[in-house]
């Protein structure tokens, strides 16, 4: 049986891909990430959120909480990577090359991280971070 957590976490992901504002969902993944603190997509999906309202700062505690709970999440490190960008702290570098080698590894995560970044400059155009890092994987 389906936990409550992976139930709401399933109907707030459904309403983003149908086009929900990110700032009309941060209050569902807050609430995912505080009821069940170990859901590493939750907090990837929170750092991404936060991300697209212009939050920085959130950002890159939910995107450092996702990667500690799954290092090896390729959407994790670039949210990371963008928080990192947008706080002009240090870091950067080395998430990509994380990134890249996990690309490396496992190249079927190319396709959801095309669409992830695409996604990202759809919602918000002109989102300069963001085009660096797709400019520096080369997706």
């Amino acid at each position: 049986m389906e936990s409550t957590e992976e139930t709401l976490f399933d109907q707030a992901l459904t309403r983003y891909q149908e086009g929900a504002k990110a700032n009309e969902l941060l209050n569902d993944f807050i609430n995912i990430t505080t009821n069940s603190p170990n859901h590493s997509a939750g907090w990837t999906c929170l750092a991404w959120l936060q991300l697209l309202s212009d939050k920085p700062e959130e950002a890159l505690r939910s995107a450092r909480t996702a990667i500690k709970l799954n290092a090896q999440d390729p959407q994790a490190r670039i949210n990371l990577s963008l928080a990192l960008l947008e706080t002009n702290s240090k870091g950067v570098r080395e998430q990509i090359e994380i990134v890249k080698k996990i690309l490396f590894t496992v190249p079927e995560l190319q396709k959801d991280l095309k669409e992830s970044i695409a996604d990202g400059l759809s919602r918000k155009p002109d989102w300069n971070a963001l085009q660096k890092i797709k400019q520096w994987l080369e997706l």
